[in-house]
């Protein structure tokens, strides 16, 4: 694929100075850029670079002085790291995918498969299921019956999706999720020793016959439009009523939904965050990598929890938190400054202890 620097520009909605007819193939760092690169120059930092590498034209920071850095055409943009994500979707292909449906495929004869869809090879969809429009789907896909996707998704090699699951438009899938699996939901005829241990909060209690029987999900899971879910990761179906995702949230790899979890609009959920059953995740949310959320619980709207984060009991909207249990971030970096300080305190008090006592004896 080849672009000028002036289509670039315009994807960027982004002002463009000299030749603006220069073709590139890509981009590229600016020390390691080759004479048909765009190269990523978006701080002074990478000023240097510019003149290591071989690049004709570049993405510069505003302000930045294009020819002094010995360029013959330049795009300057406001926010750098903004414009990458132009410059990205401009440039990137996507997986390559035959248009209509592959002989290899399986598609239920009861399905409904928009206009314009792409179905690669090895696809099973099921019975009554509804593809939208602009659809690409690439290999070893399965998608199980009276599922619904909308319009313009794409859905990378090995994607699961189960029965009932409703998906809305512009839906990005990376490979190997699963959504749409039962949810991990086990009782035993009497109470367990795991519900008598939560009640009197680890108390010791007699052993009881555990013979776990499993709660079957009747409810599905619902995404919204502009959704993006991550490799790997694994959404559970909820037990009566659906399992959500709200509009534009973004799951990043190996993060696991449990039953009955609703997550807001607009959310980010980082690599290996765990969200247990039937807890509630506000808008604009934002979980670091391998935050752990306990069940029933309930996150407000624009929470931040940095990574690793434990968050056990309900968080109020708008909190900044981290550690484990979850705290404000500023009292958790107080607290462990302390914890780093208590080996010395404790040799001070040990000697403390041992000048009192020798004075004792002495008296």
């Amino acid at each position: 694929m080849t672009f000028t620097v002036g289509q670039i520009a315009a994807a960027l909605e982004a002002e463009v100075f000299g030749a603006a007819d220069i073709v590139v193939t890509g981009a590229s760092e600016p020390a390691s850029a080759k004479a048909d690169h765009l190269a990523l120059a978006m701080t002074p930092e990478f000023a240097d670079g510019l003149a290591q590498g071989s690049a004709r034209a570049a993405v510069l920071w505003d302000g930045a002085d294009w020819q002094a850095l010995g360029l013959e055409a330049a795009i300057v943009v406001p926010r750098p790291r903004y414009a990458m994500s132009g410059i990205t979707r401009v440039m990137d292909p996507g997986p390559d995918i035959a248009p209509g449906i592959s002989p290899m495929a399986s598609v239920d004869p009861s399905a409904e498969i928009g206009e314009n869809t792409a179905i690669g090879p090895m696809v099973v969809i099921g019975p009554r299921a509804k593809i939208g429009a602009n659809t690409r789907i690439a290999s070893h896909v399965s998608i199980a019956e009276d599922a619904v996707i909308g319009d313009d998704a794409l859905i990378h090699a090995g994607v699961r999706i189960g029965a009932r699951v409703q998906i809305g438009d512009r839906f990005i899938c990376q490979p190997g999720a699963v959504i749409g699996s039962d949810g991990f939901s086990f009782v035993t005829p009497e109470k367990s020793r795991v519900e008598e241990a939560r009640k009197s909060l680890g108390t010791e209690t007699e052993a009881v016959n555990a013979e776990w029987t499993r709660i079957h999900s009747l409810g599905t899971v619902t995404i919204g439009d502009d959704v993006e879910i991550g490799a790997n990761t694994c959404i559970d179906r909820g037990t009566i009523r659906a399992t959500s995702v709200g509009h534009r949230t973004k799951l990043d790899n190996l993060v696991h939904i449990g039953h009955n979890v609703e997550v807001g609009c607009d959310t980010l959920l980082c690599g290996q965050v765990g969200v247990a059953g039937s807890t509630r995740i506000g808008d604009r949310v934002v979980l670091g990598g391998q935050v752990g959320v306990s069940d029933n619980i309930f996150v407000g709207d624009d929470v931040v929890a940095g990574g690793a984060t434990k968050i056990m009991t309900k968080t109020p909207a708008g909190r900044v938190i981290l550690g484990y249990p979850a705290m404000k971030m500023d009292q958790y970096v107080t607290a462990a400054r302390n914890w780093r300080r208590m080996p010395k305190m404790l040799d001070d008090i040990n000697a403390l202890k041992k000048a009192v006592l020798k004075d004792g004896e002495d008296d």
